[in-house]
């Protein structure tokens, strides 16, 4: 390269395009170029891209492995920590301010458990007498009646370290997790002892393991189920650790999990009677404004089947429904209103009835409330609507008596009135309708109960086909041969044909009476106990006990029953028009 003169240093694209261009500037310039190629190589360009695509897969791989340390911390966090139990810890310290007095009725549940709490807050007094701790305590219930709520009691009472966890919690896609989060749970709790594990919705794993062979069978969830039994009384001890578990399908539990040494005791969590129902309100009335004359006698007797979650309802949509109407407090008709939704649906206020259903419909429900009226062991009827509520075009609601053994003669009576109001469509119109779909649904269903379940059939006899422990549910084949089930029936037709055959005869002998509830249900669309005792007369059993007729009781309250708003009570909606299929 020349030191004097002029120099060009160029970075060309390409060297055949520029000799082209350089021979065609020197052809026109007459002059000559001296050029100089020199080929150089971008050596930190090259770096950078040979080394980027490793850097950025190791700072991934760094910030992975960096969450994943951070979620070790905690239960279940990273992918590692996929076998860790998910269970949540409550102790003395913790936040959990539901105590035993916030826990209504189930006196005998709370006893059971108080007792598990004294052990664990002073075990030296039982140990001294030689008394072991119980390993497991079983909660067992219907749905709403405050299993879950009794265990948050019982984390809210002790002054010891209490896990709370799902059984779904243990189920997972991975082989194996099950049973990983089972050993780390019973792992937390030795380490915590003496301590409770609450395990809610256990069947979710402690299912039968015999009952899925060869149908879709799930070899983890037995895994779990293994471990957990393992756990609770295997070859090691977990001394001071005692699992409290809840379920509503207790039948459907592993014989093993359900035996003496892993859960010793099992405590029935019923459904509230009435004192308790009293109780109940109590508890859930405190936070709302009342009115002073509000009897909770009184919205306890109108809750007959209700359960804790059912009542806690009530009194919610007492509130939305008193705040709707703008009112400075809840009165009884709020909560009366309320019930009627919870059980018989929204009203429905838009649904277009022709006259001809309506009178139907009017002489359907009168036969519902003449011949429970009449026949001595039927339910007390307290109201009848036809006022379209819910799937209903309306409604016959009775107040059930609150008894644990049913008679023949109470079933029989019972499935009469269910059938009076299809016996009074065939008595005034000589036509069938499908408003009584839903009655002879239930009908069929007692009438099946008597015959298979309660042995009340007069050919089938003192044989009950009623499986409490659950094991023929996944049998293709019934537990009796086809001439016994041709029995059944026949056994079922008769005792329909002979209900159907009372409650025709009741309305028969009360025609008067029938035709007068229609007409005045068609002329308020709602009637009470006081309207049916006037045109029917006092119930024969009220007689007998000397009780006072309800217009004498509505007196003495100082109320009164022109229409529907002033109704003096309510009660369980267990007959009426059901769906209407074309």
């Amino acid at each position: 390269m020349p030191a004097t003169g002029v120099q060009v240093t160029y970075n060309i694209p390409s060297v055949e395009i520029f000799d082209r261009d350089l021979e065609a500037v020197k052809a026109e310039s007459g002059q000559e170029v001296k050029v100089y190629y020199e080929s150089r190589r971008n050596v930190w360009g090259e770096m950078l891209l040979t080394i980027l695509p490793f850097a950025l897969i190791i700072g991934v791989w760094l910030l992975i492995m960096r969450n994943m340390s951070r979620g070790s911390a905690g239960a279940g966090g990273g992918i590692f920590n996929v076998g860790k139990a998910k269970a949540q810890m409550f102790d003395k310290d913790s936040t959990v301010k539901t105590t035993f007095k916030d826990v209504a009725g189930l006196e005998e549940a709370k006893v059971e458990i108080m007792e598990v709490v004294e052990f664990l807050r002073n075990p030296q007094k039982y140990k001294d007498l030689g008394g072991k701790i119980p390993k497991g305590v079983l909660l067992v219930g219907p749905p709403g009646t405050g299993k879950t709520l009794l265990a948050k009691a019982v984390a809210g009472e002790a002054n010891v370290p209490f896990f709370s966890i799902s059984g779904s919690d243990f189920v997972e896609m991975f082989v194996g997790v099950g049973a990983s989060r089972v050993r780390d749970l019973f792992r937390q709790a030795k380490e915590k002892a003496p301590c409770i594990v609450f395990i809610d919705e256990i069947d979710a794993i402690g299912r039968a393991r015999s009952r899925n062979v060869g149908f879709s069978s799930n070899d983890e969830r037995e895994n779990t189920l293994n471990q957990l039994l393992t756990e609770m009384d295997g070859f090691g001890t977990n001394s001071g650790v005692i699992v409290l578990a809840a379920t509503n399908r207790a039948d459907i539990l592993d014989k093993a999990l359900m035996r003496a040494g892993r859960f010793d005791r099992q405590i029935e969590v019923g459904l509230p009677e009435l004192n308790e129902r009293r109780e109940i309100f109590d508890v859930h009335l405190r936070g709302l404004k009342l009115a002073p004359d509000l009897d909770r006698d009184f919205l306890a007797k109108q809750t007959p089947g209700f359960s804790g979650a059912d009542i806690a309802n009530v009194c919610n949509e007492a509130a939305l429904i008193a705040a709707r109407k703008s009112k400075n407090f809840i009165d009884k008709q709020d909560f009366l209103d309320a019930i009627d939704r919870i059980v018989g649906g929204l009203e429905r206020k838009s649904v277009i009835i022709t006259p001809e259903e309506k009178r139907m419909i009017a002489f359907h429900e009168a036969g519902h409330a003449t011949v429970s009226w009449k026949l001595e062991n039927a339910n007390p009827l307290l109201k009848v609507t036809i006022i379209p509520r819910g799937k209903a075009l309306g409604a016959a609601w009775y107040l059930p008596d609150e008894r644990h053994l049913t008679t023949r003669e109470q079933f029989m009576d019972e499935m009469a009135a269910a059938l009076g109001g299809r016996a009074s469509e065939l008595i005034n119109f000589n036509k069938l309708s499908t408003g009584a779909m839903n009655d002879l649904e239930k009908v069929t269903k007692a009438a099946y109960a008597m015959v298979a379940y309660y042995g009340m059939g007069s050919k089938t006899g003192n044989i009950s086909y009623y499986d409490s422990t659950g094991q023929n549910d996944m049998s293709f084949t019934k537990p009796y041969s086809e001439k016994t089930a041709q029995e059944i029936d026949y056994e079922v037709r008769t005792i329909i044909d002979e209900a159907m055959e009372m409650a025709k005869k009741t309305l028969e002998d009360n025609r008067e009476g029938l035709t007068r509830l229609a007409e005045l249900l068609l002329e308020r669309e709602v009637i009470f106990t006081e309207d049916v005792e006037r045109i029917l007369g006092k119930r024969k059993k009220d007689v007998e006990a000397g009780k006072p007729s309800a217009g004498e009781k509505t007196a003495e309250a100082g109320q009164t029953v022109s229409g529907e708003k002033s109704s003096p009570e309510t009660g369980e909606s267990i007959s009426g028009i059901g769906n209407h299929v074309a």
